[in-house]
């Protein structure tokens, strides 16, 4: 009998890529997605459905999520049902209260009840976190798993309660939970509100490409099946209680990346489209970067993408999937969000 596992967010970016390794890996996988504007069911075009059940159910509907847990009686959880982008939160902070915080207290409490009724002692519950609680990072320096959170944004705040939330269940339940902290992952999928799609997109289609304040905020980046490999093998060597970052080591200023998208950008397509600088958003952090020592160290994990290889691949990769820029569910994906003061 294959190993059941429950993945929630499974038809957004990361997740729908963490279905498919799993299902590669011989798991049989419960996808529990509410169907967001940003889900998307092509993202998992062509999966063995014998492998695979999905569930159209918001982590906060403890009684269908109950359900689903004994029912199907999985060795564990990857949680990455959220919301997710910093623009949106500044335009709409409740609702990232009610995902990002309720939804895991809810997701955890229904955990505990099924753990006690099955009375399961293996279990593993991975959190999928972001870089962005760490808050801004100081030229030359790096966020390990002990520093303090400071987060800036309405989204970043969430996740990080999200956070603290599973540590105070690992404290005080035992709760068999794995926090991640994750750098911005860019690949196939990934819906383009995001920098990186939303660049190669506007560039086909003759737009402007928006910079952020003078383009000089640094991000680290790690390609999606590098971040799956990594939630794999802390799922599978990972000790419980512990958090840890993922992150790539390839720090690149946001200008210097659409200028790098561009270059690509001009080998496949005929575009004139420009960069045109755009009013900063409200407490845009400057820099994120991360020490990842942890995972590699005890864990043995290590990245197999190259950057540039991995961008160009990206790029082809919008240029050739049109079905699945038609399978949006919200078209205004260009529209100018996060312009609260």
């Amino acid at each position: 009998m294959k190993k059941k596992i429950i993945v929630t967010g499974g038809l957004g970016f990361i997740g729908s890529n963490l279905v498919k390794l799993l299902i590669d890996k011989n798991f049989f996988v419960i996808n529990i997605d509410k169907v967001s504007y940003s889900s998307n069911f092509y993202n998992l075009n062509g999966i063995d459905k014998k492998k695979y059940k999905f569930y159209k159910v918001d982590i906060n509907n403890q009684v269908k999520i109950n359900k689903i847990l004994n029912l199907h009686k999985p060795i564990g959880i990857f949680n990455l049902a959220a919301e997710t982008h910093v623009d949106r939160s500044i335009d709409n902070p409740k609702k990232f209260l009610d995902n990002n915080i309720n939804g895991v207290f809810n997701l955890m409490e229904s955990v505990l009840i099924y753990l006690k009724k099955q009375k399961r002692k293996k279990f593993r519950f991975i959190h999928i976190s972001t870089d962005e609680v760490y808050g801004d990072i100081k030229k030359n320096k790096k966020s390990k798993e002990e520093d303090s959170y400071i987060p800036s944004s309405p989204y970043a705040a969430s996740k990080a309660a999200s956070d603290l939330l599973i540590k105070s269940y690992i404290r005080t339940y035992e709760f068999p939970a794995i926090i991640t902290n994750c750098c911005n992952n860019y690949g196939p999928n990934q819906y383009p509100e995001k920098l990186i799609p939303r660049m190669i997109i506007n560039f086909k289609n003759n737009l402007n490409l928006p910079v952020y304040g003078n383009g000089k905020n640094e991000r680290e980046w790690i390609h999606v099946q590098d971040h799956c490999q990594a939630l794999l093998k802390i799922f599978q060597k990972g000790v419980l209680g512990e958090n840890y970052n993922i992150g790539s080591g390839k720090i690149v200023r946001n200008l210097d990346l659409i200028k790098k998208i561009i270059i690509y950008c001009k080998k496949f397509l005929q575009s004139e489209s420009q960069i045109k600088y755009v009013k900063d958003r409200p407490g845009h952090d400057k820099r994120y970067a991360l020490n990842s020592n942890k995972i590699r160290r005890h864990l043995g994990w290590t990245t197999k993408y190259n950057f540039n290889t991995g961008i160009e691949n990206t790029i082809m990769w919008y240029i050739n999937n049109k079905q699945w820029i038609k399978k949006i569910i919200n078209k205004k994906y260009s529209k100018r969000i996060g312009l609260k003061l």
